[in-house]
C-alpha cells in the first residue's frame, strides 16, 4: 500500500513539473512577442528568408535596410560583440554604396539611429530589438548582421 502510495506521489509530482515547464514555455513566448513586436517561430524554425538564432527569428536585411545594417554594426562595436576593425570597412562601403557615406551623414538617417538602439529593421517592416536578449544571442545577432551586410557591399 506505502509503495502504491509513493508511486501515486512521484507520478502527480512529475505531472505538476510538466504543466509547470509548458506554462513557463508559454510566458517566455509572450514575453518574447512584447519585446520584439513578434512571436518565436514553432519549432524553432524560421520563416521565410529570416535568419535562425537560437529559436529566434532576425528579419533579412537587404539594400533598402543597409543603413540601419550600418547602424546596428556601429551598437555591436559599442557594446563589444564586434571588433572596431572588423567592422569599419563593411560598415562604411555599406554606406557609401547606400547614398549614406557622402553628403547625407548616417546620423541623419532615422533608419541608422534605429540600428544605434539596437533595433534591426528587415525588409519586410519586421523588426527584431537586440536589448531583448542576452549577451550569447546578442553576439549571435552581431555576427549575423555583419554576414548579411558583408553580402550587400
Amino acid at each position: 500500500m506505502k509503495t502504491t502510495s509513493r508511486s501515486l506521489k512521484a507520478a502527480l509530482m512529475l505531472g505538476a513539473l510538466a504543466l509547470a515547464g509548458a506554462a513557463q514555455a508559454q510566458d517566455f513566448k509572450q514575453l518574447l512577442k512584447q519585446h520584439t513586436g513578434q512571436a518565436a517561430p514553432a519549432g524553432g524554425e524560421a520563416a521565410g528568408g529570416l535568419g535562425a538564432l537560437g529559436g529566434l527569428s532576425l528579419p533579412a536585411i537587404g539594400g533598402n535596410t543597409a543603413g540601419n545594417a550600418a547602424g546596428v554594426l556601429q551598437y555591436c562595436v559599442q557594446r563589444k560583440y564586434l571588433s572596431a576593425d572588423a567592422v569599419t570597412g563593411v560598415k562604411d562601403k555599406l554606406l557609401s554604396k547606400y547614398g549614406l557615406g557622402g553628403a547625407q551623414k548616417p546620423e541623419q538617417s532615422p533608419d541608422y539611429q534605429r540600428g544605434l538602439m539596437g533595433v534591426l529593421k528587415g525588409e519586410g517592416g519586421q523588426s527584431f530589438n537586440l536589448d531583448a536578449v542576452s549577451g550569447k544571442l546578442k553576439d549571435k545577432a552581431c555576427d549575423y548582421v555583419l554576414n548579411n551586410a558583408t553580402k550587400l557591399i
